[in-house]
């Protein structure tokens, strides 16, 4: 028996969606922030590119973690905080939400008993402490036992799982105060047309002819055009004020998202910078606000997406590793009431980490 010289912490790690982390319950983390944010940049193995001496994957999608506890508020079951642990900075932030992480919230909950299992499915109610938004997941759960199999894909997952279907509940300004915080559906930064939406994830939605590129590069690609970062980057830095995040120079929020027409028969075609790494696919909540962004006339998203007609309309969002269908219920001035979106989770390791 070793002697790590640290207590073990209660952990469980999932993959959720297109993303992976840690999840943990409230009260087996420090009360305190700090010494909670301390505790996770060491579990993680950050500030490391490497993160070669912690459970982190050396990328941010991988460099995730949930904090999950029994909810006190009516009708909801758990309240689910989202923490980014940068990679390589001592940085832990709550600015923004993840909703690939979030598929992994409910069937945490069943697993750790916060939430009694129902026979067949079970729906669980979850606050999202971070932006103060409801979402609502359904589990599997034949002979009340949650199941990580089953038949549903999603792109930037290999292979098949049990389906996760999550509706987002007043998603719209959960962290600018409004959808288009500026009041506007196009605001031009550093001469490029740009929407500046939240619709449960801060982002900058751009043509991507209007900054050079075609919008079909490997993200690898893209990560390697220094002239590109850089411009993307300033066009953030003057976006974040604008979007009531302050100076978000060390924040990674906004997400930039480079839209272009679509190619596999979706609805439009993106690449986004997270905010300084290209994403392998896209974020949960970043999708539903592009879907928005393409649903908003005379947007830089509405001049190449193709968005169909109708009060429901099914979205989908492609990025370089597949697509995410986005379900828009719109109310009858057109704009977006409600959004859908499948997942799927696993999980992974359930038993303790240390960070001695």
């Amino acid at each position: 028996m070793s002697d790590t010289g640290a207590r073990p912490i209660r952990a469980m790690w999932m993959r959720g969606g297109t993303s992976k982390g840690g999840y943990f319950l409230a009260e087996d983390l420090p009360d305190d922030p700090a010494a909670r944010d301390a505790l996770l940049l060491r579990i993680m193995g950050s500030p490391d590119p490497r993160q070669i001496d912690g459970m982190g994957g050396g990328h941010p999608l991988t460099s995730k973690v949930a904090v999950i506890r029994r909810s006190t508020r009516p009708g909801v079951d758990v309240d689910y905080l989202f923490l980014q642990v940068f990679v390589d900075r001592p940085v832990v932030t709550d600015a923004q939400n993840c909703g690939n992480i979030l598929a992994g919230v409910a069937p945490f909950a069943i697993e750790r008993g916060l939430v009694p299992a129902r026979a067949g499915e079970t729906e669980v109610t979850i606050y999202m402490e971070n932006t103060g938004q409801v979402a609502v997941a359904r589990v599997q759960t034949p002979d009340g036992r949650v199941t990580y199999a089953g038949d549903a894909r999603i792109d930037g997952v290999p292979g098949t799982a049990a389906p996760i279907p999550i509706v987002f509940r007043d998603t719209a300004g959960s962290s600018c105060g409004a959808l288009l915080p500026t009041g506007r559906a196009v605001d031009v930064i550093e001469g490029i047309p740009c929407t500046l939406i939240d619709n449960g994830m801060p982002c900058v939605v751009m043509r991507a002819d209007a900054l050079g590129i075609t919008g079909a590069e490997d993200p690898a690609a893209l990560e390697a055009d220094a002239a590109l970062r850089a411009r993307l980057e300033a066009i953030r830095l003057k976006a974040g004020p604008m979007m009531n995040l302050g100076d978000v120079a060390q924040a990674s929020v906004p997400k930039m998202t480079m839209v272009s027409p679509p190619r596999a028969g979706g609805a439009v075609a993106t690449r986004t910078f997270i905010p300084h790494s290209c994403h392998r696919a896209i974020g949960v909540l970043g999708a539903v606000s592009v879907a928005t962004a393409c649903l908003l006339p005379d947007s830089p998203a509405a001049q190449v997406a193709r968005v169909g007609t109708g009060r429901e309309r099914r979205l989908s969002v492609e990025h370089p590793t597949g697509e995410m269908t986005v379900i828009a219920s719109l109310d009858e001035s057109g704009a977006v009431a409600q959004a859908a979106i499948l997942r799927t989770a696993r999980k992974l390791m359930d038993g303790h980490v240390f960070a001695g």
